[in-house]
């Protein structure tokens, strides 16, 4: 039987996902300019078939399409619940509706979630760490990922042919345009949406990225199948290397620089900075309006380069408000291998500075000793410090990239 609308990924193995081009910001917070899949995947063991994950709800008409469409008349008789997280599994009371026999495999804590999420009690099969479960003629070996990024998270790992379902790690932004594997895509295309997701989403918890890598190091992968993005059967090395170096916190050679200026005093300190940098070679600097740029762009940015400079305009003795949040949101990071700078610029009396100071203390990173701040526009004396300011940070960088 031709299947058009599933894709074979091996011989007993379909890829039945689906792509949303509907949804505006990911978890109401994120923007998905390029959208974002869904992926989903039927295992067929001969005599017994296992689901690998749902799909987000408005979307369970194509998904029970491509089901039925590889399925042919058989019933489905195992769910796998890697991840709870809802775009994985709210379609799932469709699927125990259709089918009412059919067997939620998952760990013990998320049974919690199956009840709290969607009062399903029944026919669940709880797995622990290393377990085995035979689907036919094939079967499934399980390991713990938790916080990876919710406490149930977990991977399946089918020995035979080497594949992993990983859930939400190895996934990225963006939806399938028509391609689904590595070899017939550029990743190129995808890899920045990859990097926003993973800091995004996964990154505060890069310390339990760091552990299941480790765990799963030992297996043999020849086919990385996640939750979000690409399936990787040519090279799933190379999603596995990114994902290690972001959890590494390996950052690049490079400097953003973030402001929040409402008049163009703060701004205008910030372009003297970028200049300074560029005269001492930095080649990789980009300037933010932390008022117009997404915190989903800041976040993966400020992940990405070695170098912040954050400048702020006092308003009501404090931070301007963007500012404030992106500095709250930093906190909870958790970032490590990164230089700070701090300017800012006030009207008749000071704040932002002062508050960027204590965001600094509570970092935990390098920062630099020059610390601008302009009482209205920026003098001669200011723009000095601010040139400093790029100079410092541009011997920082020498220091570590030569």
């Amino acid at each position: 039987m031709t299947n058009p609308l599933s894709i074979k990924i091996h011989d007993h193995l379909h890829y039945i996902g689906v792509n949303d081009r509907y949804t505006h910001l990911f978890e109401s917070m994120w923007p998905l300019p390029d959208g974002v899949s869904y992926n989903s995947y039927l295992l067929d063991g001969g005599d017994e078939t296992c689901l690998l994950d749902c799909v987000k709800i408005p979307s369970v008409s194509v998904f029970l399409e491509k089901l039925n469409e590889v399925l042919d008349g058989r019933p489905l008789d195992y769910v796998v619940v890697n991840h709870m997280e809802p775009d994985h599994t709210s379609s799932l009371p469709t699927i125990v509706e259709i089918f009412p026999d059919i067997k939620i495999i998952g760990n013990k804590k998320t049974v919690d979630f199956l009840s709290n999420f969607y009062d399903i009690s029944d026919n669940i099969l709880v797995v622990k760490e290393g377990d085995k479960v035979e689907i036919g003629n094939t079967s499934l070996t399980f390991y713990m990922t938790p916080m990876v990024h919710w406490p149930e998270s977990m991977v399946a790992f089918e020995e035979s042919t080497g594949t992993l379902f990983s859930q939400d790690a190895f996934g990225g932004f963006g939806t399938l345009d028509g391609a689904i594997f590595d070899d017939q895509i550029n990743f190129d295309f995808y890899k920045d949406e990859t990097i926003r997701y993973y800091t995004n989403i996964v990154g505060k918890y890069s310390v339990q990225v760091q552990r299941a890598l480790q765990k799963l190091g030992g297996l043999d992968i020849k086919i990385i199948c996640p939750d979000h993005g690409p399936i990787w059967r040519t090279n799933p090395g190379q999603i596995i290397e990114l994902y290690d170096e972001l959890s590494k916190q390996e950052t690049e050679n490079g400097v953003v620089i973030i402001y929040g200026s409402m008049y163009g005093n703060t701004e205008k300190m910030a372009e003297i900075i970028a200049r300074s940098l560029s005269n001492e070679g930095v080649k990789n600097v980009r300037i933010r309006d932390v008022a117009k740029t997404p915190l989903s762009y800041l976040i993966a940015e400020t992940w990405r380069y070695r170098g912040i400079i954050l400048g702020c305009a006092t308003y009501n003795v404090g931070m301007f408000p963007p500012m404030e949040t992106l500095t709250r949101t930093l906190e909870k990071q958790k970032m490590k291998n990164h230089t700070l700078g701090i300017f800012g610029s006030y009207a008749w009396g000071g704040g932002a500075v002062k508050a960027l100071k204590e965001f600094a203390d509570k970092s935990g990173l390098d920062v630099l000793e020059t610390i601008p701040e302009a009482k209205g526009t920026a003098k001669e004396e200011d723009m000095a410090a601010c040139v400093q300011l790029g100079k410092e940070m541009a011997d920082a960088l020498k220091e570590i990239y030569g």
